[in-house]
């Protein structure tokens, strides 16, 4: 596949990463994140993608907004990184939260699943 096809479905597939983290979507994100998923948070503690899904289905955190400042994407072959600055709001552990955050996710891809994140990083900004 060419790289440009990659990029765009690189996009096509974090834009889709940022609408199920917006519904809660825990299928979405179940076939959008890889099984090895290690996600640094903003407190620094590593979190697996088992975690994560279990933030969506316990209702922990909801979201009720997620809004794209920027988007930037490289692909070298089958690995992909996006940086993604914008602002989440809604709640999470029953605490309202409005926040500006920079994520990078390093993604896969494969014949079988597409893009995957593997790896990700949240810094609030």
């Amino acid at each position: 596949m060419a790289t440009d096809q990659l990029t765009e479905d690189l996009r096509t597939a974090e834009r889709r990463l940022q609408a199920a983290q917006l519904a809660a979507d825990t299928e979405a994100l179940d076939h959008l994140l890889d099984d090895r998923l290690v996600f640094t948070g903003p407190d620094g503690r590593l979190y697996s993608k088992a975690d994560d899904l279990e933030l969506q289905r316990s209702g922990r955190q909801r979201l009720t907004r997620v809004e794209e400042e920027d988007l930037t994407l490289l692909v070298i072959g089958t690995t992909g990184l996006t940086w993604f600055l914008g602002t989440l709001a809604g709640t999470f552990d029953g605490q309202d939260l409005t926040t500006r955050i920079r994520y990078t996710r390093s993604w896969i891809h494969t014949p079988n699943h597409g893009w995957r994140v593997v790896a990700a990083h949240a810094s609030l900004v």
